[in-house]
């Protein structure tokens, strides 16, 4: 574990890199034509499910290959009282955007805008905020709070989509079919306001909606100009699920998690998508 403020250092130096992006417009990641890209579902600080990624990436050999994260704070803790050390992987993903910054892309999710907002979420009987606030406090030595401070500057530079030019959209989750009507895609071009981030705004309905359905998906598929959707978001005990032949839900965060590696340079199809999902237990 590094000091606090070497760490508070990497999480700033991300945050100036994910500004920087020169994929980045608006808020939203605009990919190349060509290479390939790996996206994600929720990681929730699961380290052993990170490093295989890593390897598998293995950025400094293919220099055409982005990968996507989100979701990476407030893991799933073995009992009440452990610490919540899902700082570590943000740490390594923010030391990783700096040594790629060009290749290493972040989402914004429900979670970490709830850290940025300091909006109380909680699981499995405890507030997860408040529980991570206290163990970067505890790690680092911050009783200041410079760590925490640093973290919330980073996750305030998050994009909160990207698309592919073969027509995907990618993102922590979509609007509630009730949220779509009042859904202003302005903010995609654009930074994104305090209003666009707190509840209501367009920002947080893309991050926190849930029970998409079909022709929910078929109006934001023509209102964003897309055919497909992969997110994450809403758990999935065997690591995916396709809903209404349009969206792939995946997950990352436990032992059955996958990642899918997309070919930025072919057309594709659900059925395909669906075929190139990859087990993170697949990789050594």
């Amino acid at each position: 574990m590094i000091d606090g403020s070497r760490a508070a250092e990497v999480f700033l130096e991300a945050a100036k890199l994910n500004r920087e992006d020169p994929l980045l417009k608006g808020s939203m990641l605009e990919f190349p034509n060509y290479g390939q890209l790996v996206m994600t579902g929720d990681l929730h600080g699961h380290k052993r499910n990170f490093e295989k990624l890593q390897r598998y990436c293995d950025l400094e050999k293919f220099g055409a290959r982005h990968v996507i994260l989100h979701e990476l704070i407030h893991e799933e803790i073995e009992s009440f009282n452990a610490p919540d050390r899902s700082h570590e992987v943000l740490l390594a993903a923010a030391q990783w955007k700096c040594d790629f910054p060009d290749q290493v892309h972040f989402l914004q999710s429900n979670h970490e805008l709830a850290q940025l907002n300091r909006n109380e979420i909680t699981k499995n009987g405890r507030i997860v905020t408040i529980a991570f606030e206290e163990s970067v406090a505890e790690a680092y030595g911050d009783p200041n709070g410079k760590v925490l401070a640093a973290i919330c500057e980073l996750i305030q530079t998050y994009a909160i989509a990207g698309r592919t030019e073969n027509r995907v959209f990618l993102s922590h989750s979509l609007p509630s079919p009730r949220d779509i009507p009042a859904f202003d895609r302005s903010v995609l071009t654009r930074t994104p306001t305090e209003l666009d981030l707190g509840e209501g705004g367009s920002a947080h309905s893309l991050v926190w909606g849930r029970y998409h359905n079909g022709p929910a998906l078929g109006a934001l598929a023509k209102m964003l100009d897309v055919d497909l959707f992969i997110c994450g978001h809403q758990p999935q005990e065997m690591g995916y699920d396709v809903l209404h032949d349009r969206q792939i839900i995946l997950a990352s965060d436990h032992n059955h998690g996958v990642f899918l590696p997309i070919d930025l340079g072919k057309p594709f199809d659900l059925e395909r998508l669906t075929r190139n999902i990859r087990p993170f237990a697949g990789v050594a």
